[in-house]
């Protein structure tokens, strides 16, 4: 079984087509498709469209509750903006999504853990910032979730862990936004560094689960030109960089 691993597209669609069309050439069964879909200033309404017409297996994350539930006069700019510009066809879609999802009995699909679609799962958020989880944090947000293999998404940081029972914890990364800050629990932010979108190809070969981590070039200032247009600085700087403004 060889299946990609999407996360975190945020209404990016240059970033998802990239790297669709690298999926495309690496021979995989399966995409998959773990949340955080159009929250953000720049084409929520057509990465939908995109991914309507696809019909791959998708969850929803934290940001699709949020815009599906939260009182628009008290969202963030990201999830307004996404609220704002989609239709019922959209809402509608992203309304029939599951929090989580079964690709067969050991293969699960979280956005954030098995708990909540708000916790990082990989990294952890203390009054120093933000920094990789340590491996006991790791195994307790694990839980006693059962599978082999769980895919999770939320931090936007690309990484794998193999627990000592067996199972794998896999974040493909972000495909639409290698950059943003948060102030929650404590001010913070995560930055990949480069602008690449990014997502991960999982495979089981002798009964053992592998990953590949990919990084895919696309037309980023083109990205960031939207996010400026619509009012985001802020996003254009961390699309075209991988990094947030000092």
């Amino acid at each position: 079984m060889r299946v990609a691993v999407m996360s975190d597209i945020h209404g990016n669609l240059r970033a998802l087509d990239a790297v669709l069309a690298d999926i495309a050439r690496r021979n995989v069964e399966l995409t998959v498709n773990l949340g955080d879909i159009l929250s953000g200033p720049l084409l929520p309404a057509e990465t939908a469209e995109r991914l309507m017409a696809l019909g791959l297996p998708t969850i929803r994350g934290n940001h699709e509750r949020q815009v599906l539930e939260h009182d628009p006069a008290r969202m963030g700019a990201s999830d307004r903006w996404a609220h704002d510009h989609i239709g019922p066809s959209h809402r509608a879609w992203i309304a029939s999504l599951p929090a989580s999802m079964r690709l067969q009995d050991d293969v699960l699909m979280v956005h954030g853990t098995p708990a909540s679609d708000l916790v990082y799962w990989m990294e952890t958020v203390d009054p120093a910032g933000q920094r990789a989880a340590s491996y006991s944090e790791v195994l307790g947000r694990a839980g006693d979730a059962q599978a082999s293999l769980i895919l999770c998404g939320h931090t936007h940081v690309p990484r794998s862990i193999l627990l000592d029972d067996g199972r794998l914890v896999v974040n493909p990364g972000s495909v639409g936004l290698q950059a943003y800050d948060d102030d929650l629990p404590y001010p913070h932010k995560a930055e990949n560094g480069t602008p690449h979108a990014r997502y991960a190809i999982v495979e089981r070969t002798g009964g053992a689960w592998s990953v590949e981590q990919y990084a895919v070039a696309y037309d980023w200032h083109a990205a960031a030109d939207v996010a400026a247009r619509h009012g985001r600085p802020d996003w254009a700087f961390a699309l075209r960089t991988g990094r947030m403004p000092a």
